[in-house]
């Protein structure tokens, strides 16, 4: 496993943080959504902009992680409050890129969030995945998280799940 660093997101991350989601997007999606809507996808969600007002936004909890050597950014998670539910939080966005997966990135950086939504008082944590993405419900399954209910991904046309874990 290569080394690395686990950080708080900064402004001057969002290209980075952008090309992560572009690389896992493809390596997780393509073969469910197709490579065109991939990038579409991320063109459109991961907004440079956007991507460093969440960064800098205190409310969120927004982590990356670094290749110790040459500080390059590998993944990404990105939480914040539900806004309707005391509690409870959204896991928006966590993503390595596909040579770290099984390193243990993935689960140090969502250890690193669920750390810090605990801290905040936060008691649930949900998320939302494509049904047909097996790397990421087995990901989410092998770490506590439950299935609570079943879907249509908007947009998409595929099946979707959204998965709750007590904090």
């Amino acid at each position: 496993m290569t080394g690395f660093a686990v950080r708080p997101a900064e402004s001057d991350d969002a290209p980075a943080i952008r090309r992560v989601a572009r690389e896992s997007w493809h390596a997780a999606y393509d073969d469910i959504i197709g490579a065109d809507t991939v990038d579409e996808t991320i063109d459109q969600w991961y907004d440079i902009e956007r991507l460093r007002e969440s960064a800098t936004n205190s409310d969120h909890e927004f982590f990356v992680a670094e290749r110790e050597e040459g500080e390059e950014i590998v993944g990404i998670v990105h939480a914040a409050p539900s806004s309707d539910e005391n509690g409870v939080f959204q896991l928006l966005r966590i993503y390595v890129v596909s040579d770290e997966w099984g390193s243990g990135m993935g689960s140090r950086l969502l250890s690193r969030v669920e750390e810090r939504l605990r801290e905040r008082g936060g008691e649930t944590l949900r998320l939302t995945v494509l049904a047909d993405n097996d790397v990421g419900v087995g990901f989410y399954e092998s770490r506590d998280f439950e299935r609570v209910e079943e879907g249509e991904a908007t947009g998409f046309g595929v099946g979707e799940y959204v998965y709750e874990k007590t904090l």
